[in-house]
């Protein structure tokens, strides 16, 4: 798809101090002026809305208004400790939520769970779908945390396809270890993940035998999951056949939904890797017990090297910072990232309390400088304006309509579970277009699409719809009869940014209906409050607010995070 032109794609217009920089040029080569002077000191700066609110919009999906209510008073310490320490809470299992006049399960009924039922091809296909339902319901309605956020990090970090898998059950597993282990430790998840079900079917580990090894995983996690690439001095294609001989001998065990290991199929040959290394060398292991004990050598080598704290730190920066990384970056933010990852073993947490806490993350030029992902813009809109989906009850229309929405989201080069390949989307790795990835001629009209839809004609399921409420959106804001302070609020939260005064004045003059005075926008909102039932009433609010949400949300600014 051809890139936008800077003309076609848009001007980055910020509220700045004079003294900072925005440097613009093509999208292919877009660079926003590096802080200067900002690490990893603990934040010491303004905390105020607009500090809150850029860490809401990076740390979840969307900022809801109840929520800058409810850390509004909180000191910063205390709202990042909050957002990353509250205990995860294990979600209702998946469904059968497919069933409809055309299709019926004949082995788990409508309302019970499919997660323990073996595969069967007819089935798979609303068993895949009937889990990025679940997924899609999960993110929409997580409260205070960055569980979901990061879930969706790993699933970029180490991903799977789920129509590559195609099996439900294992699926299922693959997105519960992620989610168990989003805020855990790196090695867990690799271990984890390297026997994981789905893993081993993707990328052909359940085939990998001593009389024919298989490269696939063997490259990739050193490639894609642990190492990484990019780099002067780098891991061997011997490294990698050595990797391929240790890892095999697993076995998916279709039955209990897991792995086991066939002793049989492993080469138990010593397996000598390179100077990358430091040459290690690691015994062939005979026994039932051979194959973990090598594995286990196998993930202390690669976590002994110091590539794999700097390759995840840049990773989990380009995530929640910034997409580009310069020198004085790698100088004063990833490298004393990733020694806290190494001196904590590998564990998440005390990263992200640093990264979060940083007067790094909260500078100025890394506000509303990232492009937000098909997931960010749709999934963040429906919680942003509190969109509700189809209560429990109505099961169908809670599998349809995130669904139609997925695919919505795919039109935009991004559907939960469908990476494009085993290196996840390119935005997060593709340099130097790297976010500038979601933009393009084909995708930016699809983007303004799906908020008209969400705004003027929402999405049906077979009984049930959801579409914004501009009107309950608006009662929920704190003066939403002043006409200015309804448009400082929404600013803030819809776009995160200061508008330019012309701006706000244009604004202005659409819930005014281009009336002299303000007053007329008072009168409109009490009339409506005051004869709620009255259609010609609500109508004069309604069709105003419309016309203003409709202009934020296709604004440049609102692509923006």
């Amino acid at each position: 798809m051809e890139q936008l032109t800077r003309q076609e794609f848009f001007q980055l217009h910020r509220h700045r101090p004079q003294n900072n920089i925005l440097e613009i040029q093509a999208p292919s080569n877009l660079t926003i002026a590096q802080p200067i002077g900002s690490g990893l000191n603990t934040f010491t700066g303004t905390w105020d809305q607009e500090a809150l609110i850029h860490l809401l919009r990076r740390t979840s999906f969307g900022v809801r208004k109840e929520d800058v209510d409810y850390f509004s008073n909180k000191p910063m310490l205390e709202v990042v400790d909050e957002i990353l320490y509250t205990p995860y809470k294990k979600p209702a299992l998946p469904i059968n939520d497919y069933n409809d006049k055309d299709f019926t399960d004949p082995r788990v009924h409508f309302g019970k769970t499919w997660i323990n039922d073996y595969y069967w091809n007819e089935n798979e296909g609303a068993r895949v779908e009937s889990l990025r339902a679940w997924w899609i319901r999960l993110i929409i309605m997580e409260q205070r945390s960055i569980h979901e956020k990061m879930t969706l990090f790993w699933h970029n970090h180490i991903p799977v396809e789920f129509y590559a898998v195609f099996y439900g059950a294992f699926l299922y597993r693959y997105l519960d270890t992620l989610q168990e282990n989003a805020l855990g430790n790196f090695k867990t998840i690799v271990k984890k993940m390297t026997l994981d079900g789905a893993m081993l079917n993707y990328l052909n580990g359940n085939e990998n035998s001593k009389s024919s090894p298989d490269e696939n995983y063997a490259r990739e996690i050193q490639e894609l999951f642990v190492i990484g690439k990019d780099l002067p001095e780098y891991f061997t294609e011997e490294d990698v056949r050595a990797a391929a001989r240790l890892l095999t001998g697993w076995r998916i065990d279709w039955e209990k939904f897991a792995y086991y290991f066939d002793e049989n199929q492993h080469d138990t040959t010593p397996k000598q890797f390179s100077s990358f290394y430091g040459n290690r060398l690691i015994q062939g292991k005979n026994g039932k017990t051979g194959g973990m004990e090598e594995l286990d050598e196998f993930l202390d080598m690669l976590f002994a090297h110091p590539e794999p704290a700097k390759y995840l730190c840049r990773k989990l920066y380009r995530y929640f910072v910034y997409h580009e990384i310069n020198e004085a970056t790698e100088q004063n933010i990833i490298e004393p990232l990733a020694n806290i990852l190494r001196d904590n073993n590998y564990e998440i947490l005390p990263v992200l309390d640093v990264l979060l806490k940083s007067e790094h993350f909260y500078d100025i030029l890394n506000r509303g400088a990232i492009i937000k992902s098909p997931l960010d813009l749709c999934l963040g809109m429906y919680r942003q304006f509190n969109i509700n989906l189809p209560n429990e009850t109505n099961l169908r229309d809670r599998f349809l309509i995130p669904l139609y929405t997925a695919y919505n989201m795919g039109s935009m080069l991004q559907i939960p579970g469908e990476p494009p390949n085993v290196a996840g989307w390119q935005a997060y790795y593709q340099k130097p277009i790297l976010d500038k990835v979601w933009v393009n001629t084909s995708s930016l009209p699809k983007r303004v699409e799906f908020a008209e839809i969400m705004l003027y004609y929402g999405y049906y399921g077979d009984t049930d719809k959801t579409i914004i409420d501009v009107l309950s959106w608006a009662k929920s804001l704190s003066r939403p009869d002043d006409v200015n302070a309804l448009i400082e609020e929404a600013i803030a939260l819809l776009l995160g940014i200061t508008l330019d005064e012309n701006i706000k004045a244009f604004l202005k003059n659409i819930l005014l209906s281009d009336l002299p005075s303000e007053y007329y926008w008072t009168i409109a909102w009490n009339e409506w409050l005051d004869r709620s039932d009255d259609e010609m009433a609500r109508g004069a609010v309604e069709v105003r607010l419309k016309s203003f949400v409709w202009w934020l949300l296709q604004s440049e600014e609102y692509q923006l995070m």
